[in-house]
């Protein structure tokens, strides 16, 4: 292998790392959901809790 060849392979591997960092810092700024929580539990948990107490008073 030539001169210039590793080079150009050194400088696609640095180029590579670098692109890789930057797309982790851009990435970084956006907030996601913490993964596998539902997003409202307690709403879900309200509303059969609603739907039972509604049944129990028409009984």
């Amino acid at each position: 292998m030539s001169d210039w060849e590793v080079w150009l392979i050194i400088l696609l591997v640095i180029g590579v790392v670098f692109s890789n960092l930057a797309v982790l810092k851009y990435s970084s700024k956006f907030k996601l959901p913490p993964f596998g929580q539902p997003q409202k539990p307690a709403d879900k948990n309200k509303d059969v809790a609603d739907k039972q107490d509604n049944d129990q008073k028409k009984n």
